[in-house]
Order: C-alpha cells, then structure tokens, then sequence
C-alpha cells in the first residue's frame, strides 16, 4: 500500500509527476516525455499549504491522495 506524500506547498504553481519515471517525485522533471503517456498535473496554491499527494495513482482526485490506497490489495 503506498502511502502519500505529504508536503507544504509554497503559493504558486507546481507540476506533479504522474507518469511515475520522475527522479524528483512528487515533482515532475519531464521523464514523461521519453513516450510514458502520462503528463504532469498543474497545482495552483493560491497560498501556501499542506497537501497530501497520492502515490498510489489510484485517487479519483489526481494529484491529490483521497484515501483509495487503503483499499487495495496488499
């Protein structure tokens, strides 16, 4: 079960990796463009604040984490 990652974000704009290649994840660092079909989510932090982003690629609320992981499998 993969658990997410919980950040404070500073106000502005963020990219999050969804394509799951990036060595600087949650962040994006533009692996998806090596043909994973994935592109990054756009995050606008109208102020900062914390947040919890998923990391088992499962929530209905992607890039953010709303509880799927803990009801998958094992």
């Amino acid at each position: 079960m993969a658990k997410p990652i919980k950040l404070t974000l500073p106000a502005g704009t963020h990219y999050v990796c969804l394509c799951g290649q990036s060595a600087n994840r949650p962040f994006c660092d533009g692996s998806h463009k090596n043909g994973t079909g994935k592109t990054p989510r756009k995050v606008e932090m109208p102020e900062a604040g914390d947040v919890a982003v998923c990391a088992c690629d499962h929530s209905a609320g992607l890039p953010f984490c709303d509880g799927t992981h803990k009801t998958l499998p094992a």
